[in-house]
């Protein structure tokens, strides 16, 4: 891979790209303020990004943590899961920065004139494979939105891949500066089985600032000393369409892959969309 040219973005996304300092900067959101204080920071917060509060599960006077608000769950049944058959939906709030079929070369764009391969991106060429020919989507969360994932597809996970890297931010700027970003950063891979659609992937890619990602079903939080490797359960772990399976600190992207052709996208290319909303249905 050629060096990348060292514009202000590129100097800028690297300064920041160190796991150690995202590892410090999650201990401050983990810290524990006075309760006056809290409620303060998260009402800022709130506004600069135009949080919608009410979408919350809690009020801001309930948070232990800044973190603690950042990754909170939201009131049920405010996230309504499509669940036509043959459908996939999205399995988080966030903006479709792009979506359609997965290229012969295995190489998906980045931004127009830099790409990729899913085999670096999922660290396996058997599994990238399945994918050939199959179907994508790449999901940017910004700071602003809700970042707990969910399932978007039903089906069972059958292993799960925890690959370390740096912790690039995942904005822009930073995608149009960083040759192969979402391949340098540390990533969670899970791999499906469905009746549905075959093998399916979710891809969950850390970024800058606090830069942990956690499974909803096994113990496993990233950029705390977890061990890479690949997860294979005794028996695979069932999930329905809408299920939570993951969350985020801070901003991230997910790249969800399917081994289906027979699917038709979604119009929603460059629309900011919410969990459950369907990305693509069965022809």
């Amino acid at each position: 891979m050629a060096a990348p040219r060292a514009t202000a973005e590129w100097l800028f996304a690297t300064l920041f790209s160190s796991p150690w300092l995202s590892r410090a900067t999650g201990r401050l959101c983990d810290l524990r303020l006075p309760p006056a204080l809290q409620v303060r920071v998260i009402r800022a917060y709130a506004r600069a990004f135009r949080v919608d509060l009410t979408e919350a599960a809690h009020p801001p006077e309930a948070y232990s943590s800044f973190n603690a608000f950042f990754t909170r769950p939201l009131v049920h049944g405010c996230r309504p899961v499509d669940r036509t058959a043959g459908t996939v939906v999205s399995p988080c709030d966030a903006r479709v920065s792009g979506i359609g079929p997965v290229p012969a070369d295995g190489r998906l764009e980045q931004v127009k004139g830099l790409t990729y391969s899913v085999e670096a991106l999922l660290g396996s060429a058997i599994d990238a494979s399945l994918f050939r020919g199959g179907m994508q989507a790449t999901l940017y969360l910004s700071p602003s939105m809700y970042h707990r994932v969910h399932s978007p597809v039903d089906g069972c996970i059958r292993a799960w891949r925890y690959v370390p890297g740096r912790l690039f931010p995942v904005n822009g700027p930073a995608v149009r500066a960083i040759p192969g970003l979402f391949t340098r950063n540390e990533r969670v891979c899970l791999f499906y089985e469905t009746e549905a659609h075959g093998p399916v992937a979710v891809v969950m890619v850390g970024a800058a600032n606090v830069g942990r990602i956690s499974l909803s079903f096994a113990p496993l939080t990233t950029n705390r000393g977890a061990q890479p490797g690949t997860v294979r359960p005794e028996a695979p772990v069932p999930v329905q369409r809408g299920d939570e399976i993951g969350a985020f600190n801070l901003g991230s992207t997910v790249v969800v892959l399917l081994a289906d052709p027979a699917l038709a996208p979604a119009d929603v290319l460059g629309e900011v969309v919410r969990m459950g909303r369907p990305l693509w249905k069965r022809r």
